[in-house]
């Protein structure tokens, strides 16, 4: 125990705002060898017992009333010094609590219940490859997921049966018939011993690559916690850059770690990480069992990992010298936490980097509107990479005009040259993705012979069509009817626009006849192991033609694949918020470096009714900074981010009068609030959420709009204080998100 002083202060773990801050406790004499920094305490609380974290000593006021602690329930350290700084900013960041925010950074610890059996790894025997399994499998009936089990046992060797049987997306019973059969056996771990040994290879990079490199390098000798955003197209090769960045992150005796969107769509990275650094690294996502996490997790804070890959939460890893942090594909949403502690492990990474004095790398293709635009103020350092390593040129983009096909009598589904497209695919015997750009739950208004958008007149948000006939946008609730004739061109052909999956199936089945298809969507991928099982089967060859929505717009490569049609680039492009443009782009761009892959070139065709919008035109040719040059404008214009903060306020109860009313009384706190600050801030709404309706809750939200974050934060603080004091329901459930990415 310390001797600067002699009563524990401890925050209890219980993530309420008004319990947050720290109580003292006496320590009984039989724990004082054992208490520490860190420790997970057991302590009264009341009239009842609550668990809790000892976070420093100190002399409490003499007239001050101390109970005693009553156990520890972990003698060890959950977090460190540096571990409880962060979690104090997330609390106040995100306007949270830092009992919440530990639990975050501590949850592999919490999770981990005793008397798991320790899983082992799974090997292919001596002698056997996954090629030859896979021919072999291929002749059985539903064994196209063994197939797969087996390519991905070969590409990542050291999982564990749970491990192979998550990233393969199968059940375990599936290992289990391959490890009867004799094709994989089961090896059991000793002391954390991993069966891969990595190797000390390194990429010959180009000069681009080294360029980038040798500036990271720098800035990891000089101790300066540096941001990069490296920008880089596909396929330019950025990977390489990490993998060099991070070995000589070792070399100066640091540690590293690597967040990915999605481990389960990265199996490629997994293995050259694993061939790399071998048993050096630790993999933290969420197919892991808690007991596999935790096993991680005691390897990194003991050391034996110096290497961290994994998704969102692997930003908390107990890394105790952190001298680089990776975030590849920085613009994903998924790096978003959309409940709970909503929080984005981007800004986490930046602030953890600054308290480490680590440098952070940020890896994109198209980089976040955010990050680009803090590399073009100075914030960020800006490396680029703008050729592909392999010198293979990117798919060329057609654009097809709806509008002038229904002049010109089609108004199917597929323009005349998709279906041409399609038919010399088929013709050659190779593969076709018909990507649907839908978003279920909003359908915005459009007219079909002059393009226009209706858009909310105050925002520049695209209206939402609703089934009573009205339109709403769902930032300030202006309200309209829905027109008999376009305002613009005065045409009948003005109609809320939505196709789906299905839809496109029964078209492309009339059209193409003997084309063997499969569709990737929410009621297909439904069941589990779906989504992988959908994919092993299309790689396999056992159809021409798939058929999806987002979920197949990254991570697929597969070189038979030489054509992308894109059924309807709208969907996105006018979502009811501000990110929509951006959010397209990135997806075409995304979805058209799917095609072309292999030995034979790449063909996209993108249909839409808006062939003029500059993110169609700036995806078509792949450039991001003509992107870039046009959505900034709307930004600053519009006084969006990147020039102003934003934080949405959602709240949700069963009945839809009393959620509507609670929500014009919080507003109107809000506003009080605002009003009182010399710095602006606009609060908009309420309105009802672009959802409204979710898990049997209606929901209701409100935006803030300011300069500066903390001016947010304070005006949020104040107006939920007051809120509280009126409005007294247990049953209400009230949401803080501070910069929020999607307004669902």
């Amino acid at each position: 125990m310390s001797e600067t002083g002699s009563y524990a202060e401890v925050i209890v773990d219980i993530p309420v705002r008004e319990m947050d801050h720290v109580f003292h406790y006496a320590v009984p004499a039989g724990m004082r060898e054992d208490i520490c920094f860190g420790c997970y305490v057991l302590v009264p609380l009341g009239a009842r017992q609550v668990n809790g974290y000892v976070v420093g000593f100190s002399e409490p006021a003499p007239d001050v009333r101390i109970k005693e602690i009553v156990a520890i329930k972990d003698k060890e350290p959950v977090f460190s010094p540096d571990l409880l700084e962060l979690a104090r900013w997330l609390a106040e960041y995100y306007l949270s609590t830092t009992a919440r925010a530990l639990q975050w950074i501590i949850a592999p610890r919490l999770r981990i219940r005793n008397g798991k059996k320790k899983a082992g790894t799974m090997s292919l025997w001596p002698g056997i490859t996954a090629e030859e399994a896979a021919v072999f499998l291929s002749k059985r009936k539903r064994a196209h997921r063994q197939a797969a089990v087996m390519r991905l046992a070969l590409a990542c060797p050291g999982l564990s049966r749970r491990e192979l049987a998550a990233a393969a997306d199968v059940s375990c019973s599936t290992v289990d018939a391959l490890v009867a059969r004799g094709w994989l056996k089961n090896v059991e771990n000793h002391a954390h011993k991993r069966h891969f040994a990595g190797l000390p290879q390194t990429f010959q990079l180009n000069d681009e690559q080294a360029a980038a490199l040798q500036e990271i390098e720098a800035a990891l000798s000089g101790n300066r916690p540096e941001t990069f955003l490296l920008h880089g197209i596909t396929g330019s090769g950025k990977t390489s850059v990490y993998l060099e960045a991070i070995a000589r992150a070792m070399e100066l005796g640091r540690q590293a770690m690597a967040l990915v969107p999605e481990i389960a769509l990265t199996p490629q990275m997994v293995r050259l990480f694993q061939e790399r650094f071998g048993e050096r690294v630790a993999l933290l996502h969420s197919k892991l069992t808690d007991r596999e996490r935790y096993d991680e997790w005691r390897r990194i804070e003991r050391g034996e990992a110096p290497v961290v890959l994994g998704t969102r939460s692997a930003v908390f890893a107990p890394l105790a010298d952190l001298g680089l942090i990776v975030i590849d594909e920085e613009h994903e949403t998924s790096y978003k936490q959309e409940d709970h502690l909503r929080y984005h492990a981007r800004d986490v990474a930046e602030k953890r980097a600054k308290l480490s004095g680590a440098v952070l790398v940020l890896g994109s293709a198209t980089p976040s509107l955010e990050s680009y635009h803090k590399a073009l103020a100075g914030d960020y350092r800006l490396l680029k990479l703008g050729g592909r390593v392999d010198g293979r040129k990117l798919p060329g983009v057609r654009v097809v005009d709806l509008r002038q096909e229904l002049q010109e009598g089609n108004r199917g589904i597929f323009s005349r040259a998709l279906k041409t497209a399609i038919e010399e695919r088929l013709g050659k015997g190779e593969q076709a993705i018909l990507f649907l750009n839908r978003r279920g739950f909003a359908t915005f208004v459009v007219c079909r012979e002059c393009g226009l958008v209706l858009k909310c007149p105050r925002c520049d948000i695209s209206l939402t069509y609703h089934i009573s006939g009205h339109l709403r946008c769902h930032y300030c609730n202006y309200v309209e009817t829905l027109p008999d004739f376009c305002p613009k061109c005065k045409s009948r052909y003005i109609r809320h626009f939505g196709v789906g999956t299905q839809k496109v199936e029964e078209e492309v089945r009339l059209l193409f006849p003997r084309a063997r298809l499969l569709r990737m969507d929410s009621d297909t991928t439904a069941y589990k192991n779906a989504h992988r099982d959908i994919l092993a089967r299309f790689c396999s060859g056992e159809a021409d033609i798939l058929i999806g929505t987002q979920m197949i717009a990254k991570g697929l490569d597969i070189h038979r694949v030489t054509l992308v049609g894109v059924i309807n680039a709208d969907a996105t492009l006018h979502m009811p918020e501000f990110r929509a443009g951006e959010r397209t782009f990135q997806l075409l761009t995304q979805v058209a470096g799917r095609a072309g892959r292999g030995e034979w070139p790449g063909e996209v065709v993108v249909q839409t009714y808006c062939p003029e919008h500059y993110c169609i035109i700036a995806a078509s040719s792949h450039d991001y900074e003509q992107f870039y040059e046009s959505e900034i404008k709307i930004r600053r214009s519009m006084n969006y981010p990147p020039f102003t903060r934003l934080a949405r306020v959602l709240l949700a109860h069963e009945r839809q009068d009393l959620v509507k009313q609670w929500a014009a009384i919080l507003a109107e706190r809000l506003q009080q609030a605002a009003g009182e600050r010399q710095e602006s801030v606009d609060v908009l709404g309420p309105a009802p959420a672009p959802l409204s309706r979710l898990k049997e809750k209606y929901r209701w939200q409100l935006i803030l709009r300011g300069t500066f974050a903390d001016s947010l934060r304070a005006v949020i603080k104040t107006g939920l204080d007051g809120f509280e004091k009126v409005v007294k329901s247990r049953d209400l459930l009230v949401h803080v998100d501070i910069d929020p990415l999607g307004m669902s």
